[in-house]
């Protein structure tokens, strides 16, 4: 179905307060449940403000990966959900944000000046201190790095911001309006820095995701509303487990598929994702309740990845395998969404690292031997026998984690996911529950697959290559 994002009624309202530049006074909207960046005292963003032609620059820190690049704050666009990176700027995991610098082009009297994020927790708020200048100050520095105290180089203090909230969730919708009510604007600048900082140090998923900042040129047009809350999406939304989880599957970027997902893909993630929860508890664990599945254009030659409450589907290698693969891939993605291994290091420092192989084996252990076994998927033939190794991963492992299954343990993997999530995996754990090393382990399961083919070829039997 087609869903259009309408203006929402009035979000919570911060009080204004004023900052340490006596005329500026800085206003703050949080909207804890919000998806349309409406506040009574931040305006909408805007599309056509001074800042979508400037010119924006990282003068410190380093851009997540995940993230989009400095365009996503300044080309009108908003994000449509409350954890989507590539439509956010923020700074990498684990490092203490950094300094943006805003290049107008020429000096022109500043009004205003919005900054709005989105995300489900401490990537929400938003701190930082705001500086400008007309660059015209001898020994005027453009671009300070941290360590720079931009009041020393020809900047001026605007505005200390920070959003936090003492009590409740800190997730949800910031917006941030820097504004002088009353002379009508900041004053006349051509450059604008932002020194970011992180919201909290307990883990590495500190850094605010900026989805747009404005800046208002006080002789400017009209100002025209950013897309996004306005636009028009193709989501498919629907829930399972009388309520429990609420799915969202985005075929914007790929109409044409919306039909298919809408009625071979929906009632897959209805019926297995409340299974997948089943299949691997932990104890203490809540399994993320809001996941969105979009199909996206940019992922190159990866069918499908997970991050997160969020699954990425790429939508020309899906049209390729609608009826072969697709389906699978996303089963063997949503393992990933339940398995939340990166909890356990967000949680204790020194939490263990679960090897890859073993993490993409029980995904796929899942999809190959429980989703779809008649497919076959994940044998051992001829044709792979030469790398079957229990550290292959994918398929490989899959077969291995099964045949232990079947021979040692019925738990093993239920078991090796709980070790996995509370950061305690260690090898000696195959030997605790199975009596065998690892490496007897994959020895006893290579031989049985060589004997199996060996003695189906010495009867003049079929041997799958």
């Amino acid at each position: 179905m087609k869903t259009r994002f309408l203006l929402l009624p009035t979000a919570l309202i911060l009080a204004a307060a004023p900052v340490s530049r006596a005329a500026a006074v800085v206003s703050i909207g949080h909207s804890p449940a919000g998806s349309a960046f409406v506040f009574d005292s931040v305006p909408i963003p805007a599309r056509n403000d001074a800042a979508s032609a400037a010119e924006f620059t990282l003068v410190d820190g380093e851009r997540d990966s995940n993230g989009g690049l400095l365009a996503v704050l300044h080309d009108g666009r908003l994000p449509v959900e409350e954890d989507e990176p590539a439509a956010n700027f923020f700074f990498r995991a684990g490092t203490d944000g950094g300094r943006i610098r805003i290049d107008l082009k020429s000096v022109i009297p500043v009004r205003q000046i919005n900054t709005y994020s989105w995300h489900t927790g401490s990537r929400a708020p938003q701190v930082y201190r705001l500086y400008a200048a007309d660059g015209a100050a001898s020994g005027f520095v453009p671009s300070p790095r941290r360590g720079t105290d931009p009041e020393s180089c020809g900047w001026t203090h605007v505005a200390a911001v920070d959003t936090r909230v003492r009590h409740g969730a800190a997730g949800g919708q910031y917006g941030v309006a820097v504004s002088d009510p009353a002379s009508g604007k900041l004053g006349d600048y051509r450059y604008l820095l932002l020194d970011v900082v992180r919201t909290e140090d307990q883990d590495a998923f500190g850094n605010t995701f900026y989805g747009e900042i404005d800046v208002v040129n006080a002789q400017g047009p009209p100002l025209e509303p950013a897309t996004g809350q306005t636009g028009e999406s193709i989501l498919i939304v629907f829930g399972a487990s009388e309520g429990k989880y609420r799915f969202t599957i985005d075929a914007t970027a790929a109409p044409d598929l919306a039909e298919w997902a809408d009625a071979k893909l929906r009632p897959v993630v209805q019926e297995w994702y409340p299974k997948l929860v089943a299949m691997l508890p932990s104890e203490g664990f809540e399994p993320a309740t809001n996941i969105t599945l979009r199909f996206r254009t940019d992922m190159g030659g990866t069918p499908a990845s997970a991050g997160g409450n969020r699954v990425n589907l790429n939508s020309g290698w899906f049209r390729r395998e609608l009826r072969r693969e697709a389906l699978g891939s996303v089963v063997h993605e949503l393992v990933h969404v339940v398995q939340d291994y990166g909890r356990a290091r967000r949680l204790n420092a020194g939490a263990t690292r679960t090897p890859g192989w073993l993490v993409e084996g029980i995904a796929d252990y899942i999809r190959w031997f429980l989703y779809e076994p008649e497919t076959k998927g994940a044998e051992i033939t001829e044709r792979n026998l030469d790398r079957a190794a229990y550290d292959a991963s994918y398929r490989i492992t899959g077969n291995f984690l099964n045949w232990v299954t079947q021979t040692h343990d019925r738990d093993i993997v239920p078991k090796l996911n709980a070790a996995a999530r509370e950061g305690r995996y260690a090898r000696a754990l195959w030997e605790d529950w199975t009596g065998k090393t690892l490496e007897a382990l994959g020895e006893e399961w290579k031989k049985g697959n060589e004997a199996r083919i060996n003695a189906a070829r010495s009867s003049g039997g079929t041997v799958e290559k």
